[in-house]
């Protein structure tokens, strides 16, 4: 039996959530991203992020009655640079206002200091690794796994570069032996898009569309990865 995993009031596992990722060039594209269960923030993909600027578009989001997730990626995985303390300072900024955060495996001492906060605030942790240039072996991948849930995470989450069948197949065999304790795991490049529905499949309980012009390579426009999911997918 899965273990039950929600974000805010929306139970995941019926089937797969669909996320609406963006940054500020879309905004208007996430607040108007009606096929999506869930809103990404990217506030790492804002020209001149600050708290109050984090606020106000998260303010924006929560009109949407959507479950709103607050990403602020760190360079080395994929996001903008900024400085260590400006991220932290977003995510306790933002953290009222969001019903999920996202970051790093990698970033230990931050997870340290916003676990307990997200704790206390009644919200959901998701930790994640992010690999741009290869998808490294299953064992590597559990791995990941394991650190994730040492380290509070609700949800471990695993995107690495997907070019080959055996690539994609490797994330399929993680998804499959982590999935009873939640798991969410995508594909970055050219096998991007078939994982956004076959890693769903074998049990990864989100998957992520672009609202906009996309946060990740292998992204499908938001609206199009729903109607497949709901095509795919009875409820």
């Amino acid at each position: 039996m899965t273990r039950d995993v929600a974000i805010a009031t929306m139970r995941l596992g019926r089937r797969p959530a669909v996320v609406a990722a963006g940054g500020e060039a879309d905004l208007d594209a996430l607040v108007v991203a009606d096929a999506a269960d869930l809103l990404e923030l990217r506030a790492d993909l804002f020209a001149a992020p600050s708290p109050d600027v984090v606020r106000a578009a998260l303010g924006r989001l929560r009109t949407t009655g959507k479950p709103v997730l607050l990403t602020a990626r760190a360079a080395n995985e994929g996001g903008r640079a900024m400085a260590h303390d400006l991220r932290a300072e977003l995510y306790r900024a933002g953290l009222p206002l969001a019903d999920a955060i996202d970051l790093e495996i990698a970033s230990a001492a931050l997870a340290a200091e916003l676990v307990p906060r997200a704790r206390s605030a009644g919200r959901s942790v998701i930790l994640s690794a992010h690999d741009f240039t290869t998808t490294p072996a299953a064992s590597a991948l559990r791995t990941l796994v394991a650190r994730a849930r040492s380290l509070g995470a609700d949800l471990p989450k695993l995107a690495t570069h997907v070019a080959t069948l055996d690539d994609l197949h490797t994330l399929l065999e993680v998804t499959l032996a982590a999935r009873a304790e939640g798991i969410v795991t995508l594909g970055m490049g050219p096998l991007g898009p078939l994982s956004r529905l076959v890693l769903p499949a074998a049990g990864s309980l989100l998957t992520y569309g672009a609202a906009g012009t996309g946060t990740a390579p292998g992204q499908l426009p938001v609206g199009e990865l729903a109607a497949l999911v709901t095509r795919l997918f009875p409820s």
